[in-house]
């Protein structure tokens, strides 16, 4: 997911190492350049084939992206030239080929294997009023939290915000995820949730759907965060002895939060981030991501940023779970708290049980391509220390 869209990469590495989705997205230190570019030339016929249905898919999740891109001033021109969402895989080809140039993605500027992690976008159960099943709030923004933003005087700190309650006349924090819980937050309650766990993986996921008893869904989607750093409750779980780090993922630690419900209230203090949702759009598109732009099933990917930039078309070669190949051109549409790294995606797999399941299982070695425009500066990318 917007960021911070986390994502079911985070149902195992979010959960134990920190990705919304968006986690939820949280502000990264100051950047500092790295020492090795993650851009290595390649031919065209260094990528791996594609079916024309799959190039086809990719280039439509892509495209659908260009009217939030026709003002930028590297994807505008590209954007303007397209051929339509529904041209032949053969017109596909020669627009790519004759408008992009190959850069394959390298970490520390040699390693060509990389992370492919999934994420979804979950449904849980739920009411728009507080029922004696349903007692867990999903808060929308509080009316008392202050957002600071000063790259207008610090252009280094671009993209970075402060948050806290103004006291007096000193900014001080805002609250923990653990005192929002214990004594709420001055916010809206947008609905309820029937377990604490649900609201956990809502928040590392960065949006979702919540089922309410009449049949109908209500989307939800990040906002914003209380500024506390995001902490994996999988690694808590880990340092408390309670799993091995190789068995971290969704449903075990679901299940042990079953098991010892007495200690959930500790586990999930452990993760001081707090993520606040809006009311996102009906209907049966899938969620925005942080180019606000709806997520395409199979075809949209959450990046590093700071290497990949929003909007960009990328070259995947991966496996699901099972094996089975994943050859594919990727809209780079979303980011997330625990997607960092040259050769590193999140794909984003769709809504429901079935999605989560091949998201939550997906920790798949993989190779990306990043699709650039002919005669434009490649970007400078940065690192966190």
């Amino acid at each position: 997911m917007k960021v911070p869209r986390l994502t079911a990469a985070l149902f195992g590495l979010a959960l134990l190492a920190g990705c919304t989705t968006t986690t939820p997205r949280t502000d990264a230190p100051t950047p500092t350049k790295p020492a090795t570019s993650p851009y290595a030339k390649a031919t065209w016929s260094a990528l791996p084939a594609v079916t024309d249905a799959d190039l086809q898919a990719g280039f439509t999740a892509w495209r659908s992206a260009c009217t939030r891109l026709k003002s930028d001033p590297t994807w505008g021109p590209v954007c303007t030239a397209a051929p339509a969402a529904n041209a032949s895989a053969t017109d596909i080809r020669t627009f790519l080929q004759s408008n992009l140039d190959v850069y394959a993605l390298r970490a520390g500027g040699h390693k060509a294997d990389g992370l492919i992690t999934g994420y979804y976008e979950p449904v849980y159960a739920g009411s728009l009023t507080r029922t004696a099943t349903a007692t867990v709030p999903v808060y929308g923004v509080p009316t008392d939290m202050v957002i600071v933003q000063l790259d207008s005087l610090y252009p280094e700190l671009k993209g970075k915000r402060l948050r806290g309650r103004v006291e007096g006349r000193v900014l001080k924090p805002y609250d923990d995820a653990a005192t929002i819980s214990a004594k709420g937050a001055k916010a809206p309650v947008l609905a309820w949730l029937t377990h604490p766990m649900d609201l956990q993986f809502l928040q590392i996921q960065g949006s979702g759907r919540i089922r309410l008893n009449d049949g109908r869904q209500l989307r939800i989607a990040y906002a914003d965060q209380n500024g506390h750093p995001y902490r994996p409750i999988g690694r808590w779980l880990v340092e408390q002895g309670e799993l091995k780090k190789e068995d971290v993922t969704m449903d075990a630690i679901r299940q042990w939060a079953e098991t010892h419900p007495a200690r959930v209230p500790e586990l999930l203090a452990s993760n001081p981030s707090y993520v606040f949702f809006t009311e996102g759009p009906a209907g049966d598109e899938g969620p925005r991501g942080s180019l606000n732009v709806p997520l395409t099933a199979g075809y949209s990917v959450a990046v590093d940023r700071t290497v990949v930039p929003l909007g960009s078309l990328l070259w995947l070669s991966t496996t699901r779970p099972d094996g089975s190949p994943v050859v594919r051109p990727v809209a780079a549409q979303d980011t997330g708290g625990a997607i960092a790294g040259e050769v590193r995606a999140d794909l984003y797999w769709g809504t429901g049980d079935a999605a989560g399941k091949l998201a939550g299982d997906m920790k798949q070695k993989g190779n990306l391509w990043m699709l650039w425009p002919k005669g434009t500066p490649l970007p400078t990318p940065t690192a966190t220390p």
